[in-house]
């Protein structure tokens, strides 16, 4: 099929794209390098382009197409903090940008949304149901509501226009091209095992995160790409651990590091608590995540040893 790739040259974007070229699929990436990477955007293949554009502005690609997926944002905290308003644009203009650029091609848009649209949650596991508990106006609204108001403007564009669309709920997702200096805990606490420091958390280490790893995640979108329905779907792993926990299995793939120490409290609205409910998932699209936090640490650890210089 041809594939568009809005945000092709980030994290989970360039896996994407490895898998659908490996696939054979013709595939456009796009991205403006806000959190993507060069490397991962500008490669000589066959059946391969891309266009360094900003989907906040009408995207400038044209011919038809299979599938548009749309996942460019920032989408760290770190990131999102210093680009608020950026965040709001491509979840607002960028996401009406990625509707009529699939209604045009006569694609099928996968949406990239988020389990921060639960917010700090009082339901667990997340069940797609679930309407969240949300901060409009706190620090991490910017990310949040965006993505809530993107799931709102898909649904409603659809119901106008007709367009075909999937919604996929990402919930942490952790593997090779992560930036080392993206703020999340998986980068986080490999680089610092790899220099043997302590590992820094906020709050006493007890809130909890499900970690799947990019290769079971890509799978989970393109069986969502093909198999799924107008409703979102949770794609996770459903395996919840403490940061305490996952600072002992980060210093097992490692084979050094230091002792947990609190920097400071937890920050404001940060999730206490996250797991997803992947029913839906597994019914629906016959997809669960295969790979164990171990054995998917081992490739993570290799590639932040090589970013950091570390043989």
């Amino acid at each position: 099929m041809r594939a568009i790739v809005l945000g092709g040259a980030g994290f989970i974007g360039s896996h994407l794209v490895d898998r659908l070229l490996q696939r054979g699929d013709e595939v456009v990436c796009v991205d403006n390098y806000l959190t993507g990477k060069r490397a991962h955007g500008e490669r000589r293949l066959q059946r391969y382009t891309f266009v360094e554009h900003d989907i906040t502005r009408p995207i400038p690609v044209v011919g038809p197409a299979d599938a548009v997926f749309n996942l460019a944002s920032p989408a760290s905290p770190i990131d999102y903090a210093r680009l608020p308003l950026e965040t709001l644009e491509a979840g607002s203009a960028g996401t009406r940008n990625a509707l009529d650029l699939a209604r045009m091609a006569g694609a099928t848009l996968l949406h990239a949304s988020t389990s921060e649209v639960y917010g700090d949650p009082l339901e667990h596991p997340q069940r797609e149901e679930y309407f969240g508990n949300v901060n409009p106006i706190g620090p991490r609204a910017c990310y949040d509501e965006s993505k809530r108001y993107a799931e709102a403007l898909i649904t409603s564009y659809a119901r106008v226009h007709g367009t075909r669309f999937r919604i996929a709920r990402i919930f942490n997702t952790y593997g090779p091209r992560m930036r080392v200096d993206d703020g999340r805990v998986v980068p986080a606490f490999v680089s610092q095992a790899l220099k043997g420091e302590d590992f820094t958390v906020f709050g006493d280490g007890s809130q909890t995160r499900s970690f799947c790893y990019v290769d079971d995640l890509v799978s989970g979108l393109l069986a969502l790409f093909q198999r799924g329905d107008s409703r979102p779907v949770n794609l996770g792993n459903p395996v919840e651990m403490t940061l305490v926990q996952f600072a002992d299995a980060v210093r097992k793939a490692v084979g050094k590091g230091g002792s947990v120490r609190s920097v400071r409290p937890l920050p404001e609205n940060d999730p206490r608590q996250r797991r997803p409910d992947i029913t839906r998932a597994k019914t629906l699209l016959g997809w669960e995540p295969k790979v164990p936090l171990g054995e998917g640490l081992q490739p993570t650890v290799e590639y932040f040893r090589a970013e950091l210089g570390y043989r």
